[in-house]
């Protein structure tokens, strides 16, 4: 094991290679192992994406990468600094995999027509003894030749360049069993029988061979090597769709803005602060504010929500999304790397490059798999022929071995769903930040919910207004609006939304969290709590009384009043000021209950309002007052009682609890640190994501529990009938592509999750 130097945080870097020719798990074990190799490095190499993150101490230059990936036997780039999509890509990487990545190659599709074409008779001529006439081995041999050099060339061309490295992977094993096959029955035309043999009657595609001193194989090394052609082409297609969805979200991007003197400028040019143009239908440039102009905008390709936002002067707007009617100026705020839609792509690939627990195991089986396999067929060829067979029974269980064998399925099992899965994800507006989220997620039992921007929607709102019958409400409201109207605290905001709060105000004062006092129009008046009312000595009627008891259940109580020449201070209204509950949060908690989740609420507010706002949504288990600290205290007690812990928060004040709980769940409308705290972020302020969040990790994860059972279940099963001698190398080399599509196209069905 190599040692590696320890280097500060501070002193390293970060990049993103893109890697060509790798085919397999075993690819990925090679050139992860190569990279760490380099003094101070660390790496994650991912086969779905064709990458590898990498970080690196400053004293190691960039070029030392790309010659650790060339010693493991694969070329690679760096990817470019500046967050955009390649030309064409697989997910992110810049890979087109329907044709070769080399100018002027052969595509992928033209090798398969081609190979098929010239398979279909030499696969009749081999398995239809009636069709069978004199020298069909001599056509067989013409036809086969193509295919097996030049079709299967692109697997040939990757098991000669691991081999230059003493490496060998799937492919190796692909060119050991068609070469095998197509050098076993050219040897038998040239040098045995099988060249003077007209017709042949022993053809079998399960059970073993038992003939014949000089059968030839033609058709075995061009239908697997058409078969795996196909595999490879319907893989690779797949893959591309798998990456389909961060593809789309990097298209959001333009490439040129138009100024505000009307001039066009490339967005590379466009710097903070700078004014632009949006037209109706066209795409905002970067995040910024309004200048001018108003439009319904599309944020739907961003947070996944289909009705459109009005946005107008003073509106915050994110870069990428659409303005549908309407002629916006806008002042950026945020362009290139720092955008918003920069930092989901950024959070999205991040995701698709991590590893899951299992998907480690899977990694360090495949790197001694292709190793175990040629091992295997070996043995097998020996055990067949020391057991007295045929030698061409031996043979063909041998090869039939070497094309079964499919470590592609493993490496691929975890990396197509999570880049599938986070794909989707990003369309719905849930942002995960890697595997490990992923599995929190599918094993949380209980889901902690802060109220102040989560259950709830953090604007404090009017909700009622109670005035004796023997006062005048609307000479209460304009009193109360004049006054609160002079106050920048969020309870006053709320009532001073009561009236058009025309009156003339004199001497204002405001006592901090008490209430404020002024002359509304000559009187004496004053606003704020039951107690700041007391403490004025203002007169408190029964009636003023029982508003201000009842108006307690439901929020913050603010009461207004005045002195009249005539009279003295006198309490005259009573205005209920709450923070308004979330129209989906109901359904949200009925639905995360339904799914198995014990749902709690965790606020600092006071008892009385996070019971009704936790009867209004129906949840039972309440715990109020708490500081930031009671929050992480009542998430570790939780876990301490075996509790698997999902906490929801926006603030500041929840930002340590997310980081402390098994799962930390951030809203999209809250603060940066809640976001970096947590695990998933959702980029809609909407608790109904929160649903689909959990299930479209659970479902992730019941993808990646199938495809990588299969992967496992069909090399165990598989490798024992090949041995014994029990499938037609043919046969094996249709289930080997096979394996590896069927766990692609798994994975691909979590692009319809809801």
């Amino acid at each position: 094991m190599t040692t590696h130097t320890e280097h500060p945080v501070a002193d390293r870097r970060e990049a993103t290679l893109d890697i060509d020719g790798m085919t397999c798990a075993s690819c990925v074990a090679r050139v992860e192992k190569r990279l760490r190799a380099v003094d101070g490095v660390d790496a994650t190499v991912n086969l779905a994406t064709e990458s590898a993150r990498v970080s690196y101490p400053d004293s190691v230059p960039a070029a030392a990468l790309l010659r650790a990936v060339k010693d493991a036997g694969y070329d690679a780039r760096i990817r470019a600094a500046r967050h955009e999509r390649p030309a064409s890509g697989v997910g992110h990487g810049g890979h087109d995999h329907d044709v070769e990545d080399r100018p002027g190659a052969v595509s992928l599709r033209t090798r398969l027509l081609t190979s098929a074409v010239l398979a279909v008779p030499v696969v009749a001529l081999g398995m239809v003894p009636a069709w069978q006439f004199a020298g069909w081995q001599w056509v067989s041999l013409a036809l086969a030749t193509p295919i097996v050099l030049w079709g299967g060339w692109p697997f040939h061309r990757a098991s000669f360049a691991n081999a230059r490295h003493g490496a060998a992977t799937m492919d190796t094993l692909i060119t050991l069993g068609t070469f095998a096959a197509y050098l076993w029955s050219v040897w038998a035309l040239f040098f045995g029988s099988a060249g003077r043999i007209g017709i042949r009657h022993d053809v079998v595609l399960f059970g073993p061979v038992h003939d014949a001193s000089a059968l030839v194989y033609f058709e075995v090394a061009a239908a697997v090597t058409v078969f795996l052609l196909l595999g490879r082409f319907i893989e690779q297609r797949s893959k591309r769709r798998a990456g389909a969805a961060l593809r789309a979200l990097l298209d959001l991007g333009v490439k040129t803005v138009e100024r505000e003197d009307g001039g066009t400028i490339g967005i590379e040019d466009l710097a903070v602060d700078d004014i632009f143009v949006v037209r109706p239908g066209g795409t905002i440039a970067a995040d910024g504010v309004v200048v001018t102009g108003s439009a319904a905008v599309d944020e739907s390709m961003l947070t996944g929500e289909s009705v459109p936002v009005e946005v107008a002067p003073g509106s915050r707007v994110t870069g990428g999304t659409i303005a549908v009617d309407g002629r916006l100026t806008i002042r950026a705020t945020s362009v290139g790397a720092d955008t918003r839609l920069a930092h989901i792509a950024r959070l999205v690939e991040n995701a698709q490059t991590g590893k899951s627990r299992v998907q480690r195991l899977a990694d360090r089986i495949s790197a001694v798999f292709v190793p175990l396999v040629i091992a295997l067929a070996v043995a097998t060829l020996a055990v067949w022929v020391l057991a007295g067979s045929p030698l061409e029974a031996g043979f063909t269980a041998a090869v039939a071995v070497l094309i079964i064998a499919c470590p592609c399925a493993l490496g691929l099992a975890t990396p197509i769903a999570l880049l599938v899965g986070t794909g989707r994800g990003a369309q719905l507006g849930i942002l995960i930040t890697g595997p490990e989220a992923l599995e929190s997620a599918d094993r949380i039992d209980t889901i902690v919910l802060d109220k102040t921007g989560t259950v709830t929607t953090g604007t404090m709102t009017l909700r009622d207004v109670r005035v004796p019958a023997d006062d005048d409400e609307a000479e209460v409201r304009r009193v109360a609006a004049a006054l609160e109207s002079r106050s920048e605290h969020p309870v006053a905001r709320a009532v001073a939304s009561a009236s058009a709060g025309d009156a003339v105000v004199e001497g204002f004062r405001s006592s901090a969290g008490a209430g404020v006092t002024g002359t509304v129009d000559g009187r004496p008046a004053f606003a704020g709590s039951p107690r700041f009312a007391r403490e004025l000595g203002a007169e408190v009627s029964a009636a003023v009384g029982d508003a201000v008891t009842a108006g307690e259940q439901d929020g913050t109580v603010v009461v207004v009043g005045w002195s009249d020449a005539a009279e003295p201070m006198r309490a005259r209204g009573v205005f209920v000021v709450a923070d308004a509950v979330r129209p989906e949060s109901a359904v949200a908690v009925r639905e995360l209950a339904a799914a198995g989740l014990d749902v709690r609420l965790l606020t600092g507010d006071n008892a009385r309002v996070a019971r009704s706002v936790a009867d209004e949504v129906g949840i039972a288990e309440v715990s109020a007052g708490a500081s930031p600290e009671d929050k992480v205290s009542a998430v570790e007690r939780l876990r301490a009682a075996g509790r698997t812990v999902a906490m929801v928060g926006d603030g500041v004040n929840d930002a340590a609890a997310l980081a402390t709980a098994d799962l930390g769940i951030a809203m999209g409308g809250g603060t940066d640190a809640a976001i970096h705290a947590s695990d998933i972020t959702l980029v809609r302020s909407d608790p109904a994501t929160i649903v689909s969040a959990v299930r479209l990790s659970r479902r992730t994860m019941g993808v990646i529990r199938g495809n990588l059972f299969w992967a496992f279940a069909y090399n165990v099963a598989a490798l024992p009938l090949a041995a014994l001698g029990l499938l037609n190398p043919m046969i094996a080399g249709a289930a080997m592509a096979f394996s590896s599509v069927f766990v692609v196209l798994n994975s691909l069905r979590l692009r319809r999750a809801r």
